[in-house]
């Protein structure tokens, strides 16, 4: 029998190692931005055409290759980086596989063009499918340009498994951003088929943040800053009243480099525990730095795993750091002190600054009727400082004002903080502001408000989209909504859809759109936290759901739109619900699969006083 086992030609093992490390355009577009940070670029330009698909091009004014250099960065296992294997443990640079580039010019058609600041000449080298196709000399500007050409064109059952454009350029969003994060001493800019996405100029790391992720993100920012032998921590955390639903603007780094590590999320979350509502997520932007030693990068392709030896010590420091951040800053002033000191305009004049005096009226007795007109509570006419000698007036009038049919509505609110909160004769009573009691001949049922109106909504949301009919209110003042790039791509993307819903929305300028109209139903609060609130729930269902756009979009804005638990609903307004809800097509389980309606029989009940 022959021998069966045979080395592999290189360019199938650079096919097989570019689907661990080039995942997607968004993977390429990572490697090519460490590599031009690696070269010490002060300006980088990112270009995409169809989401990275057609072109993926970064320009970088950085050291530049020679036309050896060159050569070689595209052999697999070529880096300039380590040398021997204790180099592992000491790395302070991006890449140092020395994959990237390999891979990615075996699954692409790739073009370089490269000069050194003390070359007259810089080189151009055209690679397909890792076929070298010529190196020759040529005129161009010190630093690199890197042309990634028609992603998997060898490929095709690679290429098919892309999402669409939108879903493959947010994720490229993603990968940009998390690069620029922690490089705010480098400008960047991003743009795709020719619209600008990003222009971010060198700035402080606040700065920068805001531009990333949008200006509406600067006041809600407070510093965290702790100093330890083990790890030195920097960064900001969002407010406690920033905080969302949905996970969204949560970054770790460490060493200048994007990390997952689910375990210091969990230290983040837990020192704003009892700070946010339950089931909410902060948001943070953090940077641990230490010991090369002590960190190890190595334990993936994509380099956003670690390992920290300390990981234990790093938990709890940064719980500490975390916690001491939101005592100090979180009720304090919002006056940014990074602010340009031109802005500063001080005192006006040369007038001085008066101390203001506090008067105290000495001969004020509280016990004393007050000849003045007094400052009366509703309802009633209850002073708010009674004499002490009408005591015996100011309980009978209480008592007649009790059963006043005219505070008949007041007396049922008063009692609901202390149990039923609305009732009447038809059989219908609000529980804990969270269920709706209804008599029913087998017993009771008990109906959770709030999935009954997610269903409701949901079921309403489609209808409209399938039926094209939209109800759309026109705004008396149109609002204009900012959002992040990432967003803002998410919203082009089902504008479509957002029109069948009934709003009259319209791109204008970068990352911003003019809001002309709502659906009929919308409730009237904050437009862009419910809009931000409602793309992040969308967002959320792509990961853990296969869903097609209209049926996610109905679930995100029903989950938004319904009425929260803890709301007080009238009569009327239980009773609309609840036929709505029987109305439905599914009325026992909401969109998300919680339990709508229970049912309390009443055997059971009368058990329940049976000796």
């Amino acid at each position: 029998m022959s021998d069966i086992i045979r080395l592999l030609p290189d360019s199938v093992a650079n096919q097989i190692a570019a689907g661990e490390v080039i995942q997607r355009p968004a993977s390429a577009v990572k490697e090519l931005l460490e590599n031009a940070i690696d070269a010490g670029s002060r300006n980088i330009d990112l270009i995409i055409k169809d989401s990275g698909k057609t072109l993926i091009q970064v320009i970088d004014n950085g050291c530049g290759m020679s036309p050896t250099d060159v050569r070689m960065s595209f052999e697999r296992h070529a880096t300039s980086k380590i040398k021997t294997a204790d180099d592992l443990f000491r790395i302070k640079t991006l890449g140092f596989r020395g994959e990237a580039l390999a891979s990615i010019a075996a699954i692409a058609q790739v073009e370089v063009r490269t000069r050194r600041f003390e070359d007259e000449l810089g080189t151009q080298l055209i690679i397909e499918g890792s076929s070298v196709k010529s190196q020759q000399a040529c005129a161009c500007q010190a630093g690199t340009s890197f042309m990634v050409k028609n992603l998997f064109f060898n490929v095709p059952a690679r290429r098919n498994f892309l999402k669409s454009d939108p879903a493959e350029l947010r994720h490229i969003i993603d990968e940009f951003q998390r690069v620029a994060l922690v490089h705010p001493d480098i400008a960047f800019s991003f743009s795709n088929n020719g619209k600008p996405l990003f222009q971010l100029p060198v700035s402080n790391l606040k700065q920068r943040i805001a531009n990333v992720m949008g200006t509406g993100n600067l006041e809600k920012l407070i510093p965290v800053n702790q100093d330890t032998d083990v790890v030195r921590i920097s960064g900001f955390i969002g407010k406690p009243e920033s905080s969302r639903r949905t996970k969204g603007e949560q970054f770790f780094f460490a060493n200048n480099r994007f990390i997952r590590h689910p375990y210091l999320n969990h230290a983040v979350e837990e020192a704003f525990s009892d700070l946010i509502p339950e089931g909410n997520y902060p948001s943070y932007f953090i940077y641990l730095e230490v010991e090369t030693s002590q960190i190890d990068i190595n334990i993936h392709p994509t380099k956003t795993e670690v390992n920290f030896q300390e990981h234990q010590s790093i938990y709890a420091i940064l719980k500490s750091a975390v916690r001491a951040s939101l005592g100090k800053y979180s009720i304090s002033s919002t006056f940014d002190f990074d602010l340009n000191p031109m802005f500063d305009f001080g005192v006006p004049g040369n007038k001085q600054v008066v101390i203001p005096g506090v008067d105290v009226n000495p001969e004020f007795n509280p016990f004393v009727k007050n000849p003045q007109p007094e400052l009366r509570l509703s309802p009633g006419n209850i002073s708010r400082t009674p004499a002490t000698d009408q005591w015996e007036k100011l309980y009978s009038d209480l008592k007649s004002e009790s059963t006043d049919p005219e505070y008949s509505g007041q007396t049922m609110t008063f009692k609901a903080d202390f149990g039923a909160d609305s009732r009447d004769e038809t059989g219908f009573m609000q529980f804990l502001n969270k269920y709706i009691v209804s008599k029913v001949k087998s017993g009771i049922m008990l109906i959770d408000q709030q999935a009954a109106h997610e269903r409701i909504l949901f079921e309403q949301y489609l209808a409209r989209m399938e039926q094209k009919r939209s109800l759309t209110q026109q705004q008396l003042f149109p609002q204009t909504v900012k959002l992040s790039a990432s967003d803002a791509e998410l919203v082009t993307e089902l504008l479509p859809e957002i029109v069948l819903l009934g709003f009259l929305i319209e791109p204008f300028g970068q990352n911003t759109f003019i809001v002309n109209g709502t659906p009929a139903d919308f409730p009237d609060e904050n437009l862009q936290v419910l809009l931000e609130n409602i793309l992040e729930n969308y967002k959320n269902n792509q990961l853990g759901l296969k869903l097609d756009r209209k049926n996610n979009l109905a679930r995100a804005m029903a989950k938004n739109m319904s009425v929260r638990h803890g709301k007080a609903l009238t009569v009327e307004e239980m009773q609309a619900l609840v036929d709505d809800l029987f109305a439905c097509s599914v009325p026992n389980v909401s969109p998300s699969g919680r339990i709508i309606t229970t049912l309390i029989s009443t055997d059971e009940i009368e058990k329940r006083f049976l000796k």
